[in-house]
């Protein structure tokens, strides 16, 4: 073996060495300091006006649910409440939208909990004005009440939603 060659050799075995220490170090940081929750503004539907301004005459605004599809039931819930967990009283306001919950940043709840799953699970209306909560394949399960969920479940107000530590309920 040419002299070229071993040292090519020994600079790229020193490479794959550092780049092991570097992820290694990562690992550890990410498990003493957790993941970074970012604050994020909810972003409104149509353009802002002030109160001296007015929609178009003769044009109505659509409602959310009616923008879905479905029709708005009496005594439906308007918010989701996190009621257990790292995020408890954190109110998301339910305006038609599906909801994310999961690790990953871009979620609509971004949880910080070590059972949840990146995309853990979403809460979607349906075209009866009723919300349905569904596991995304997560590896430790979505429980609604006491039972984990093998498929779409519709949700009642006040039922808790557990997603590892954390629990969620839709409230009037």
């Amino acid at each position: 073996m040419s002299e070229l060659t071993l040292t090519v050799m020994r600079l790229g075995f020193l490479a794959v060495l550092w780049l092991f220490v570097i992820v290694a170090v990562q690992v550890i940081r990410s498990d003493l300091f957790g993941t970074r929750v970012t604050q994020r503004r909810v972003a409104t539907a149509g353009p802002r006006r002030g109160p001296d301004q007015r929609a178009p005459q003769g044009r109505r605004q659509q409602q959310p649910a009616e923008r879905s599809g479905g029709r708005r039931r009496r005594g439906a819930p308007t918010k989701l409440v996190v009621t257990e967990g790292s995020l408890t009283g954190t109110t998301v306001a339910l305006q038609g939208q599906t909801i994310t919950l999961g690790r990953a940043h871009d979620s609509t709840i971004v949880l910080d909990d070590d059972y949840a799953s990146g995309r853990h699970a979403r809460i979607y209306p349906d075209r009866d004005g009723r919300w349905i909560v569904e596991d995304l394949g997560s590896t430790n399960g979505t429980f609604l009440g006491r039972s984990r969920l093998t498929g779409p479940m519709p949700i009642d107000p006040g039922s808790p939603v557990r997603i590892g530590k954390t629990v969620i309920e839709l409230r009037k």
